[in-house]
């Protein structure tokens, strides 16, 4: 026998060493996935009232659900590394690497619930033996963490009938009103924790699987079905809520979500550092209050639905011109300093016009409140109506509006983005001098988008004074603990990511909710914003939802495209694609 035959039988044995071992930690992997569905059945303690309060069926809706939920993700994602037929759909990209996200998941959500458990019992001895049982099962699947780093492109999925394509896309988006409603409606700060646990590993698993990238390819293959698909999940979501409470927290992303989006067009493709955004939110929002008869408003008139919306828009746009004229031929550094001036001079204004220290307008620091709710035809918002045999109430009718103005809101970014203004925003962005020469007129091109964010930020400050039904200066600053203010919308856009329509409605829905319900955080709150985008900006510097070409500036090209399967696609509901990518085709 040669040393090559030698070599060759060597290699082989270890290679089926290597496969069988692989094999056992999958196995093992998911044992450990199906102890810790078994566990939640068990009672980690007990009251008087069989079968006590911790049980999966005793205490539904809490947080042993989502134990069984992670624990059933890891089962699932290990059995299809394992090969199991029927579940092709989760063939992992990199199994190795999702086993891991599913395994953190499990394991961090079941040890947190038996560490909330411990704290109100007083410690671990009070637990029952399910209480053990679920801690052992959950650390099991960290085995995962054994086995080698297979990552690789995904492969290409089998093809599926039309009709079965359609399915999964609205199964998707049906599953997603499901999670997101659940979040929305959590009562506690330990229950909507354990949610951010689990869902975020879930998600996290699910990308380094490539299942977010073969869902891109659904939604981009039929973009009409998904955008139906899409508004159709979105406007069901207050056919759910049985009280307003929670449809308030809905409206109030949805505000923030398209002031956000607003701001993407100044940031993100034209690339205007604008520190002083929330200023046109005010301006919007102070327009419409003083024209909509309320008794504290300077003005004794009060506008139709239609005429109020239009005139918040057509302030705002004004504002925006005569503010952008003057300082767009600025750059950089000295364009932030000049917006966020602008942002404090609006709020000091509106401070001081209350007829001592200037003209009674705004009523200074005790703004303009009994907005009266909008009407339209007849149909009073602030009123519960009856929808296909469903009563909704004020906030939901709010919702329905809001929705419809980010149905516009996107509409316009993605025309905008998609045109020729667009492609010069994008040109701008990336090197204004490059631009200029190449015949761009770059003042008139950062004008329009300075104006057009303006505008669509004022639309949104008109819904905005209604739903709350007064405004304040106070609401309108840098700064803050509670968004929308102009720090935590720059934020929301970077940290989605910039440029893209999806990014910046992640971004304001995780920085509008976690403020929400976590209150107890609050003198915190603004520490652990802070070290979150630290984390991020050295981590993920293109956002969470990224394009191809922030993954190029932020990254080594070999390690852009070993990632590019682990990242969300930039089109995930299958709208138009930036005029980034465009023009780095």
């Amino acid at each position: 026998m040669t040393t090559e035959d030698t070599t060759t039988q060597a290699t082989g044995a270890q290679t089926a060493a290597d496969d069988s071992r692989n094999r056992a930690l999958r196995t093992t992997v998911a044992a450990g996935g199906l102890a810790t569905v078994a566990s939640t059945f068990l009672a980690w303690t007990w009251t008087d009232a069989f079968p006590g309060d911790l049980t999966v069926y005793g205490y539904p809706g809490g947080l042993q659900v989502l134990s069984l939920v992670a624990g059933m993700l890891v089962a699932l994602g290990a059995l299809a590394a394992l090969g199991v037929k029927g579940l092709g759909w989760l063939v992992p990209a990199g199994s190795s690497q999702a086993l891991r996200m599913y395994a953190l998941g499990a394991f961090g959500t079941t040890w947190f619930t038996v560490v909330a458990i411990a704290v109100q019992l007083d410690g671990l001895v009070n637990l029952e033996p399910g209480g053990y049982a679920a801690a052992v099962a959950s650390a099991v699947p960290l085995a995962a963490f054994a086995l080698p780093d297979d990552s690789r492109k995904a492969a290409r999925p089998r093809e599926l009938p039309s009709w079965a394509e359609i399915l999964i896309i609205v199964a998707v988006f049906g599953l997603g009103l499901f999670v997101i409603t659940y979040g929305i409606d959590t009562e506690g700060a330990e229950l909507f924790t354990g949610y951010l646990l689990s869902v975020g590993f879930a998600v996290a698993g699910l990308i380094k699987a490539g299942v977010f990238v073969r869902l891109s390819a659904l939604t981009a293959k039929y973009r009409q079905v998904t955008m139906i698909a899409a508004f159709t999940a979105a406007a069901a979501f207050p056919f759910t809520q049985n009280t307003d409470t929670y449809t308030l927290i809905a409206v109030n992303i949805l505000i923030f979500a398209t002031v956000a989006l607003g701001l993407n067009i100044v940031v993100g493709l034209a690339g205007l550092l604008d520190l002083g955004y929330v200023a046109f939110l005010g301006v919007g929002a102070y327009t419409a209050a003083l024209v909509s008869g309320s008794t504290a408003s300077a003005f004794d008139v009060q506008f139709p639905f239609w005429a109020s919306v239009l005139t918040g828009a057509v302030v705002s746009l004004i504002f925006g011109v005569i503010i952008g004229a003057p300082t767009l031929r600025l750059r950089g550094d000295y364009l932030a300093i000049v917006t966020l001036g602008f942002g404090e001079i609006f709020r000091i204004a509106m401070g001081n016009l209350d007829g001592v220290s200037g003209p009674h307008i705004t009523n200074g620091p005790n703004g303009i409140p009994n907005i009266p709710d909008l009407e339209f035809f007849g149909y009073n918002f602030g009123e519960p109506h009856t929808v296909l045999g469903v009563e909704l109430g004020s906030y939901a009718n709010y919702y329905l509006l809001m929705l419809l103005a980010m149905v516009l809101v996107v509409v316009v970014f993605t025309r905008a983005e998609n045109s020729r203004i667009g492609r010069a925003w994008v040109a701008i962005r990336e090197d204004e001098t490059a631009a200029t020469a190449m015949g761009i007129n770059g003042f008139r091109v950062k004008l329009i988008a300075f104006a057009l964010g303006a505008t669509l930020a004022g639309v949104a400050g008109t819904v905005q004074a209604h739903v709350q039904h007064t405004v304040v200066p106070e609401m309108y600053q840098f700064a803050g603990p509670v968004p929308p203010n102009s720090a935590f919308l720059l934020a929301a856009v970077i940290l989605g990511g910039m440029g893209t329509v999806s990014g910046p409605l992640l971004g304001a829905t995780l920085l509008y909710m976690i403020p929400a319900k976590l209150q107890f955080l609050q003198d915190y709150q603004l520490l652990g914003f802070g070290i979150a985008l630290i984390v991020l900006m050295r981590f993920r510097p293109e956002g969470l939802i990224a394009n191809r070409r922030a993954q190029l500036e932020y990254h080594e090209p070999q390690q852009a495209d070993q990632t590019d399967q682990a990242d969300l696609p930039e089109r995930p509901l299958g709208g138009a694609g930036t005029g980034a990518t465009k023009a780095g085709a």
